[in-house]
């Protein structure tokens, strides 16, 4: 991640809530999936400010983030087993197949590679390894005007709002497994993938 998009998210993290009450109701939905699974090693990329830390049940969780700003945030939020970092997902410092789940929660679409990022994830992860994206994708329906429309302020915001998860190529390295859409609309989905 760009040390400029470092620096936006740091002054972000003031806003961050808001979004996270915006985005509260996907991340329930997020948290059942992840904790009906056995238990085991998980990496979250983009910890963000942490609010949700509390929601893990089962795992052992490592939750890295780029922003200083943020993961100071996430800290006051941590229990017990949890480790934060400060390190980037798009080259990522722990050796092959550490994982069991990696998540990605609403930062596929803003880092600046996503193929980087798939690739990491796929390395960390051991075989039949699960990852979790939820974020926001770009449908074939009208909405796809609004996101087209609104491409160069979400620039200025450091994300993609045109965002086709299928049109990159590291993702089918995966197997997707499960399709969650929120809305009538499938403006927000969790997909749940296993490593191939």
């Amino acid at each position: 991640m760009s040390r400029q998009t470092n620096s936006f998210y740091n002054k972000f993290s003031l806003l961050y809530p808001l979004a996270d009450i915006f985005l509260q109701s996907h991340k329930r939905v997020l948290f059942r999936e992840v904790n009906n699974q056995p238990c085991g090693e998980l990496l979250e990329i983009g910890v963000g400010n942490g609010k949700h830390l509390p929601m893990y049940r089962t795992h052992k969780i490592t939750g890295i983030d780029t922003s200083s700003s943020m993961l100071a945030k996430a800290r006051h939020h941590k229990t017990g087993g949890i480790e934060l970092l400060q390190m980037d997902g798009e080259s990522l410092l722990f050796s092959d197949q550490t994982f069991d789940y990696v998540v990605l929660c609403h930062v596929i679409a803003v880092v600046g590679d996503p193929e980087a990022l798939l690739e990491e994830a796929y390395r960390v992860l051991k075989p039949n390894g699960k990852m979790f994206v939820l974020n926001h994708f770009t449908p074939n329906t009208w909405l796809k005007y609004f996101d087209y429309s609104f491409k160069v302020v979400s620039r200025l915001l450091h994300f993609r709002s045109v965002f086709f998860i299928n049109r990159l190529e590291k993702i089918k390295k995966f197997n997707l497994l499960k399709e969650i859409s929120f809305g009538p609309h499938a403006y927000f989905k969790l997909l749940i993938y296993s490593r191939a």
